[in-house]
């Protein structure tokens, strides 16, 4: 049996090898994107917060609405970090495809123009850790492999089920080939637990997003063309907000979603002071009437079901988020860990297939020699 796992754990990896790699590598980066970002364009995702106090939504959203009125915003995401610029997502009117821009909250300053989706380097990189910048053949070649790294995973588990016993019995000074197997040993043990996290959470997502994509036409929502504001122009947004926030006890709004089709809500959704560390900055939500204001509906993912509450935890599993730097660092490392496992794995091939060489050859020497 465990010869059978052998040959099909390394056949695995011969065949995820070379998508593995771009994804371990730009997945890596993402942890970091908005650090990134901030190196790359300060001007326009980090913003002066020292003694500065935040603008009303109101006069953030009077502001935009200024500077674009040929745009109609769909939704404005706030952020923990004070120093981080709002993230505002708007449609052009007479168009169906979003774009995004940046907003300083403190001095309601707009910060750059409407941008298509990859327009900057990380967005580029994160496009292609989803899809490999080919559309929904990249989702589902992404989706495979996440489902083969699971498998490899789990392999893994059963060849070493017995790992405790090696686990700290590193012979860094043995031979290349013992050196690169305890290495390599190692390496899966530590990791192969957020490998099948991000496995499993990368299949899902594809493969949710591909179920939608080759949906019936008759299945799928027809593109709408923003020509209109879709909401009540006189509605107090920040009205909503306390509102939403004295209905929830310790609700803190992260993102508010205007309608961006006819007949959509507004959406408020946030985190609960106390939460589950593992739920998303998105796991709860309050929905109101685009038109009258009223209070039309809550989604408290404390009494959501388990199958509900599961489901929202992939964000911040995914992405590490869920302690700090400190679990995004991990993340990161572990993230990249596919990289060394191939590098190691591939040392030991070469250093096996190397020695069967050897080994054919003395044999073959010997035949010679006991033939004069």
């Amino acid at each position: 049996m465990n010869k059978v796992l052998f040959k099909l754990h390394r056949l695995l990896a011969l065949l995820i090898c070379a998508p593995l790699l771009l994804i371990s590598l730009s997945g890596s980066v993402l942890v970091y994107k908005h650090e990134i970002d901030a190196l790359l364009m300060p001007e326009r995702v980090r913003v002066a917060a020292v003694g500065e106090a935040r603008q009303s939504f109101d006069v953030l959203l009077h502001a935009f609405n200024q500077a674009y009125p040929a745009y109609e915003v769909t939704g404005w995401q706030l952020f923990a970090d004070p120093g981080r610029a709002d993230l505002v997502y708007v449609m052009a009117h007479g168009g169906s495809e979003w774009s995004s821009l940046f907003v300083d909250q403190y001095r309601a300053k707009i910060l750059s123009d409407p941008s298509p989706p990859k327009y900057y380097v990380t967005d580029l990189v994160r496009e292609f850790h989803y899809t490999f910048l080919a559309g929904d053949i990249g989702l589902l070649l992404y989706a495979v492999v996440a489902v083969l790294l699971c498998i490899q995973a789990l392999i893994g588990m059963i060849l070493h089920r017995k790992f405790w016993k090696v686990l700290f019995t590193f012979r860094y000074r043995a031979r290349p080939i013992i050196y690169f197997g305890d290495l390599h040993k190692l390496l899966g043990v530590v990791a192969t637990p957020v490998l099948l996290v991000l496995g499993f959470t990368g299949a899902y997502w594809n493969i949710n997003q591909l179920s939608y994509s080759f949906a019936k036409p008759v299945m799928r929502p027809a593109p709408y063309s923003v020509g209109e504001r879709l909401y009540n122009p006189m509605l107090s947004i920040d009205a909503l907000l306390r509102e939403s926030q004295g209905r929830l006890v310790g609700f803190a709004p992260s993102f508010v979603s205007l309608p961006s089709k006819p007949g959509y809500a507004i959406n408020i959704l946030g985190g609960v002071s106390g939460q589950n560390p593992l739920y998303s900055e998105f796991a709860n939500s309050l929905r109101y009437d685009a038109q009258t204001g009223e209070f039309s509906g809550l989604r408290d993912i404390r009494e959501s079901s388990v199958t509900a509450q599961i489901k929202n935890s992939f964000r911040r599993l995914h992405f590490g988020n869920f302690a700090g730097n400190w679990s995004r660092l991990i993340w990161a490392v572990l993230g990249f860990s596919p990289v060394m496992l191939i590098a190691s794995g591939l040392a030991m091939w070469r250093m096996r297939r190397l020695q069967r060489m050897r080994h054919v050859n003395k044999k073959a020497l010997r035949s010679i020699n006991a033939n004069l």
